[in-house]
């Protein structure tokens, strides 16, 4: 990358970074791209709240999942190649832009993949992000000659499945795929798409930067925190509208805001970057195992949005669902939480009797929506997950002498 307050330049020899790479940190442009996804998650959140108000969130969860997935995948792609290869000149950035695009163009097409089934949109949107990746993985592959087998096997790899993707599409908008196996099709694709890094870096790995990898799912995290916070304000707004501000939307409207702050919290306990340089060979579990954990920050989302919207009037969906709406999310993201972490720390940071009876708790709430209101348990979900940060704090501080035990993580300089 050029220096600091030089210009742009307008060419730069695509080569691999390296991974100790001193104070690397998100670029401008990555940053940017983050904003094309605050948009298209906006949207799969709010299509999957009317879903969930409508009292059809089963039925909404797969189309949600799905389109979720393709959001996803496309993130981690970008996100993993710049850490490798970012060069931050003309060629990058216009590719880059594709991309975003691309992102856009999917985003629009969520409402009629999530309420009709017509994934036109969404997947003419993921083909133009995945051939500005293959362009980006030939460049590579062209001006990088020590890593050129693993580049050309991505633009290959990543090429065939979405050849893959394509073909399911047209065999689905003729008829000719058989609705019995959209859903195991759908699978098999993604187990492609999952193999595909394994495949291409079995003989040599790309030089991704563990620090700045830490740091890119941290700010992703911040971002889907910040559309749960945007998805409980259009509930808020819609509880306004209807002029009603009862107890119960002021106990649901605060109680978000300290679950959302809790989940946080929790996330950051630990700073990633030391153990993926550590044990880079865990990469692959570390960075998968985050699909869960940002779709259920997604989720919790659309289940916020319809537990403060129905305190201001009716919703279609009964307690027990409105409840389950944001019990299910904060259980998966607690239960994938530790799972993630435990792979790069030596010993959990948060204890894991506590996280996984602090979840069953949580996942029983719902039972007793009926009886004690949505307002209560989601009110109850927020005090488990506050106590689960200050039992996490205190234990850490009493093990470390009155330094919490992920402070070796969290102070590295690196992420200053």
């Amino acid at each position: 990358m050029p220096p600091a307050g030089t210009t742009i330049r307008i060419r730069v020899r695509m080569s691999a970074r390296a991974i100790d790479e001193p104070h690397r940190v998100s670029s401008p442009l990555e940053l940017l791209f983050d904003l094309t996804f605050v948009v298209a998650v906006a949207v799969v959140t709010a299509q999957f709240a009317h879903s969930v108000a409508d009292g059809h969130g089963l039925a909404g969860l797969v189309p949600f999942l799905q389109v979720f997935f393709a959001i996803w995948w496309a993130w981690m792609n970008f996100t993993w190649f710049a850490s490798s290869y970012d060069t931050d000149d003309v060629a990058y950035r216009l590719l880059t832009m594709v991309q975003m695009a691309g992102v856009l163009v999917l985003a629009a097409g969520v409402p009629a993949a999530a309420g009709h089934s017509d994934y036109g949109i969404v997947t003419l949107g993921y083909l133009v992000m995945r051939t500005a990746l293959v362009a980006q993985w030939l460049r590579a592959g062209f001006e990088d000659p020590a890593s050129r087998r693993t580049a050309l096997r991505y633009a290959a790899g990543i090429s065939l499945v979405q050849m893959g993707w394509l073909l399911r599409f047209f065999l689905a908008a003729t008829g000719a795929l058989p609705s019995s196996i959209e859903l195991p099709s759908f699978a098999c694709l993604v187990v492609l798409e999952l193999a595909v890094p394994r495949w291409a870096e079995r003989d040599r790995a790309t030089n991704w930067h563990p620090h700045h990898i830490a740091e890119r799912y941290g700010l992703f995290t911040i971002i889907l925190l910040g559309e749960s916070v945007l998805a409980a304000s259009r509930g808020v707004e819609a509880a306004l509208e209807s002029g009603r501000i009862s107890g119960p939307f002021i106990v649901i409207a605060v109680s978000s805001l300290v679950l959302l702050f809790a989940l946080w919290w929790l996330y950051f306990l630990v700073q990633a970057g030391e153990g993926l340089s550590d044990r880079r060979h865990r990469s692959y579990l570390w960075g998968y195992g985050h699909y869960g954990i940002f779709a259920a920050l997604a989720a919790l989302g659309a289940g916020l949005e319809v537990a403060v919207e129905q305190s201001g009037h009716g919703v279609v969906a009964a307690p027990p669902a409105l409840g389950y709406a944001v019990a299910i999310p904060v259980f998966a993201y607690l239960a994938l939480l530790l799972a993630v972490q435990v792979l790069v720390v030596t010993e959990p940071v948060i204890n894991p009797a506590a996280v996984l009876g602090g979840a069953t708790a949580i996942l029983l709430l719902p039972l007793m929506a009926s009886r004690i209101g949505v307002a209560a348990v989601v009110a109850s979900i927020a005090g488990i997950c506050a106590v689960l940060v200050a039992v996490t704090i205190l234990a850490n501080a009493r093990v470390a002498g009155g330094t919490p035990r992920s402070a070796s993580l969290a102070d590295d300089p690196q992420m200053s």
